[in-house]
């Protein structure tokens, strides 16, 4: 029968039912315009998360002390951030709506299905569009964008747009960089001075 182990929550079982409750009854349900409550609450239960970060409502956390959210970063209306590993998301991330990521699979060899968990990281500049996933022990590399409904189970290089079911490369990013919009320079280093 499966179980998961409890070592894998990373606190104890009340705190994670705290979690679970607080999350559904204070955090996921409301209004839009509570952004820094939102960002407070999941601070409180452990997660680290960066400045000017906007976290639509709906979004769903697992473990928040397993998560970590650079400046800037974006996460649309009940995306799922399953954290049964750690998730990392650089600066200048997107997440679009109902984007799944996921640190956390069973070994379908094994009758029990332990859970098998790996980290995710998404880093600086990449744009995880609608409904995509991203699998464990996934990079996305900086400045890479997944398309929209993707399944990505591999890491994805740097400055690369993905898509599909698996995701395959469709082409290198070449983003327009504007000085007016906080862009600094560089085409393929993808840095960008964040200007509001």
């Amino acid at each position: 029968m499966f179980k998961s182990p409890d070592s894998q929550r990373g606190r104890p079982a009340w705190f994670v039912q705290l979690w679970w409750i607080v999350d559904a009854l204070l955090v996921r349900p409301t209004p839009q315009f509570l952004y820094a409550w939102r960002r407070s609450v999941l601070r409180l239960f452990g997660a680290t998360i960066g400045k000017d970060v906007l976290i639509r409502p709906g979004v769903r956390v697992t473990y928040p002390w397993k998560l970590v959210v650079g400046d800037h970063c974006w996460i649309g209306d009940n995306v799922v951030i399953y954290t049964i590993d750690q998730i990392t998301l650089g600066d200048q991330v997107v997440v679009s709506q109902e984007a799944y990521l996921c640190a956390g699979t069973h070994d379908p060899r094994d009758v029990s299905f332990p859970v098998v968990a790996s980290p995710v990281t998404v880093e600086p500049e990449c744009w995880i569009a609608a409904r995509a996933f991203v699998g464990p022990g996934v990079r996305i590399g900086r400045g890479a964008v997944v398309g929209a409904c993707s399944v990505v189970q591999a890491d994805v290089p740097p400055a690369t747009i993905v898509a599909g079911f698996p995701a395959r490369a469709i082409q290198k990013r070449k983003p327009r960089l504007r000085p007016a919009d906080g862009f600094d320079k560089t085409l393929n280093g993808l840095r960008t001075a964040h200007t509001k």
